[in-house]
This record gives C-alpha cells, sequence and structure tokens, in this order.
C-alpha cells in the first residue's frame, strides 16, 4: 500500500510523454514544502518515485506505470540577481515564466530548447540544448547550485566545483534518478533588446547546407537548420542570429527596447483525421515552407518566441499526428561520422517517413555529466509518426550504426531505444552509477525500467 506523509493528497491519472505514446496510470502527488517531500521520499518504496514537470520529455522518462510521480507546481520562487547576472528559481518554475521576469530587466536564457514550456528543474535533468550549443554548451553549464532532496530523502545542496561535485553533474543529465531538484541557481546572459537579428539562407543540397554551418559556428551565436524530409537532394534553410544591439531597432522600437509578451495564437484540434500527415500532404508542406523562406536575408529583427519557440505559438501541436502520436528520433554523431546525416534522411526517406519537422544543428564539447546528450559535432532531429510501416526495424539499424560511429541518442526524445544501444552508447553510464547508487534507492521511471539504467552488471 502507498504511503503518503500526513495532509498530502493523491490522484489517479494516465500520464504519457509528449509523444503522446504508452499512456500508464500513476499516483500524481504535489508537495508544498520541502519538508513534506522529504517525508514522502523517506517513506516510499523503493523503486517507486520519479517527479515530472510539464511532460514535455517526449518518451517515458516522466512517468512511472504503478508508482508515484511528483509534481512541484508551488516550488515557484523566482529571485532575480542583477549584480551577479544570476537568477534562482524554484524546480516547478517554467522557462516561460522566468523570461517574463528575466527579460525586461535585461536578461536572457543561457540555454533555451525549442519550448519554453518546460520546469527549470526538467530543463537540469534533461540538460537541454538549444541553438547555441557550439558556444554555450547546454543547461547544466550555467547552473551554479542545486538544492535537491536525494533518494534517501536528505536536502543536499550541490555545486558543480566543490563537494557533491560528481552528484551534481550525475544529476544534470540524470533524467530524474538522482532525486527530486527543488531549487536551482544559474547564470543569465545580459542583453540590451529582446529583438534577435537573424540571418536566412536557403540552400539546394545537404552538402552545401552542412558546409554552411560549419562556417557558421565560428560567427553566429545562435544557428539551426531546417531540413526537407522527403527531397532527395537533403535542400534546406539555415537559419543564424544573435541578440541585437539597441542601435539596430527603429526609433519606435528603441522606446521599449527589451519588451516581451509571446502568445499562442491557436490550438491543434483534439481531433484530427487518421493519415491526415503523409507523403503527399508533408511533401506540399515542406515545399511551402521551403518556398517561403528568402534565398537569403539579413539582419531581420525577430522577436525571441518566432525565433527561439516557434511551436509554442499553437497549443498542444502534437496532436497533429492523430490519437497514435508519434515519436521525435535525435541522435547526436562526432563530426567524422557526419555522413549519418544523409545516410539517415535518405534512409528515412526511401522508406516513405513522412516528418513536416525534420532539425539539424552543431554542438560543441560536451560537459562533465555522464548521462548528457551533446557531443562535439552533428545532431539530427525528426519527427516520425507512432507506428508507421516498418519505421521500428529501420530505427535499430540506424541505432547501431549511431552507437557504432560514437552517437547517441537523447534521452529527452527517447521512447523504444533498447538497453543494450544505450549502454554502449553512454560510456560514462558506470561513473555514474558509481556517484549516485547510495541515494537513488527509491527513484526509477519507465524509461530507467526500458533502459536498465541503474540495473547491474554493466554490459561490456
Amino acid at each position: 500500500m502507498t504511503k503518503f506523509p500526513l495532509g498530502l493528497q493523491s490522484k489517479k491519472r494516465t500520464l504519457m510523454g509528449w509523444g503522446c505514446t504508452n499512456p500508464v496510470s500513476a499516483l500524481v502527488v504535489q508537495p508544498n514544502s520541502i519538508e513534506q517531500l522529504q517525508e514522502l521520499v523517506r517513506i516510499a518504496e523503493p523503486r517507486s518515485l520519479i517527479t515530472r514537470g510539464l511532460g514535455r520529455s517526449y518518451g517515458d522518462a516522466a512517468q512511472l506505470d504503478g508508482g508515484t510521480v511528483i509534481e512541484l507546481p508551488t516550488f515557484d520562487r523566482i529571485l532575480l540577481d542583477h549584480s551577479a547576472g544570476t537568477v534562482t528559481v524554484g524546480a516547478g518554475v517554467t522557462l516561460d515564466k522566468v523570461l517574463k521576469v528575466i527579460v525586461p530587466e535585461g536578461f536572457f536564457l543561457p540555454v533555451t530548447p525549442g519550448t519554453r514550456n518546460v520546469t527549470v528543474g526538467g530543463a537540469i535533468a534533461a540538460d537541454v540544448h538549444g541553438k547555441n550549443h557550439h558556444v554555450d554548451g547546454s543547461f547544466g553549464n550555467h547552473v551554479r547550485r542545486l538544492l535537491l532532496v536525494d533518494g534517501n530523502g536528505s536536502l543536499r545542496e550541490l555545486t558543480p566545483e566543490r563537494g557533491d561535485a560528481s552528484f551534481f553533474w550525475a544529476t544534470v543529465g540524470g533524467m530524474g534518478l538522482t532525486g527530486v531538484i527543488v531549487e536551482a541557481t544559474f547564470s543569465l546572459i545580459p542583453i540590451s533588446t529582446s529583438l534577435i537579428s537573424v540571418d536566412t539562407r536557403r540552400y539546394k543540397n545537404l552538402e552545401s547546407l552542412m558546409n554552411a554551418m560549419v562556417e557558421a559556428d565560428s560567427t553566429y551565436r545562435y544557428s539551426v537548420a531546417w531540413v526537407d524530409s522527403l527531397d532527395p537532394n537533403g535542400r534546406g534553410v539555415l537559419i543564424c542570429g544573435d541578440h541585437a544591439p539597441l542601435e539596430q531597432l527603429s526609433p519606435a522600437q528603441q522606446t521599449d527596447p527589451l519588451h516581451y509578451d509571446p502568445k499562442a495564437l491557436a490550438s491543434t484540434p483534439s481531433f484530427l483525421p487518421v493519415g491526415l500527415l503523409n507523403k503527399l500532404t508533408v511533401r506540399a508542406f515542406n515545399e511551402a515552407w521551403y518556398r517561403k523562406a528568402p534565398k537569403h536575408r539579413r539582419g531581420e529583427l525577430q522577436d525571441i518566441a518566432a525565433f527561439f519557440h516557434p511551436l509554442d505559438s499553437v497549443q498542444d501541436w502534437n496532436r497533429i499526428y492523430g490519437p497514435a502520436g508519434f515519436l521525435q528520433y535525435q541522435f547526436a554523431v562526432p563530426n567524422e561520422a557526419a555522413h549519418l546525416v544523409p545516410q539517415t534522411l535518405d534512409a528515412l526517406r526511401r522508406a516513405g517517413v513522412p516528418s513536416f519537422l525534420t532539425v539539424l544543428k552543431r554542438f560543441g564539447p560536451s560537459n562533465p555529466s555522464p548521462l548528457s546528450f551533446p557531443i562535439a559535432g552533428w545532431t539530427l532531429a525528426t519527427d516520425i509518426p507512432a507506428g508507421a510501416p516498418k519505421v521500428e526495424g529501420l530505427l535499430r539499424d540506424i541505432d547501431l550504426q549511431v552507437v557504432n560511429n560514437g552517437g547517441r541518442l537523447y534521452l529527452a526524445k527517447d521512447s523504444r531505444q533498447q538497453s543494450s544501444s544505450f549502454k554502449s552508447s553512454y560510456s560514462c553510464l558506470g561513473n555514474w552509477r558509481q556517484s549516485v547508487e547510495s541515494a537513488s534507492s527509491r527513484l526509477s521511471s519507465d524509461m530507467q525500467v526500458r533502459l536498465g539504467i541503474l540495473d547491474t552488471p554493466l554490459i561490456p
């Protein structure tokens, strides 16, 4: 029988990831204090707890079938330190809320993923990356302090340089398996305006696009490429930018240079016909998207939401794939394995897998986190309708190629990787286990069970 601290209520809910696959039933609790959270952990059964933010991991990382899922909406403090250029926030605070506080004060997030609708705790647990990894690394690189209730119920203050540094880095990218993050302090980027100066260029083939991306590493802070997944030549659009200086704004814009007011403009219908996304509709979308992009445009001013979080303008956009849901397949490979990018795109195209969202980015060096995803080189992400014919066998073949070439899959996106490929690709898993083995006894997740993250022995 599940035990909860006095006064803590639970609610049975059906949970699933952003990909809308693999729904499970779990008890959801929302502790309102650190003390209540500590008691919850101390009386919990082994492997019975996991923390969940807004459920934006695509697969099964923030759910536990038959277990207890912890949410932290009341851990919502935001304290901006102007002089230090840092912010201290509760783990349940969303990046959306942080942005609304810091942008008008002349600061920006050090790293933002493709959505602002994630919690700070979730961003750290997944060690999220953005369009600036080749310059600034991932989110964990900028965290200065963590407050965490570990799997024994102990409250621990962690920093990246002293004391429990190994446990700090095990928590960064640790997918919630080291304990429950309750607060974090991280550094910010100072900005003089809330606009981004954007350069956009179309490329007719993947080779020229990838060459341009390598050149952009030393020129731009932010860069990302959209690739036409159905085009045999791999045509695409490269979008690069940086924070616009005040002098680039018009006189009217300079009256309120730090204006920030993002809005969701539309909502995806709750019912969409099965098969709406197919080769014909995706081909039409890709053609329109490619033609819409300018052949070459420099210095266009875009607001933060348009440049960093375009999909957030459509609420519940994940419904576009229908009731079966979708997979987001994302891998990272070193520079010497760049050939896997065109090879993968070609394999998916020949298999007839429709994807309207295929994104290519550059990565810089990795950080000390054993389970952090980025490695210096390339990362390709593509959406795939769940249940597409023969897709699982194809993806397993690609998994093998990625692992054999020194790459790995992103745990925050993964929903179907096998344990063997995970253990072969995250070579520092043994170090991570040594750091957490005495403090993770009550933590688990469906992803942990599927991949055997906490299991022993390791595969040689």
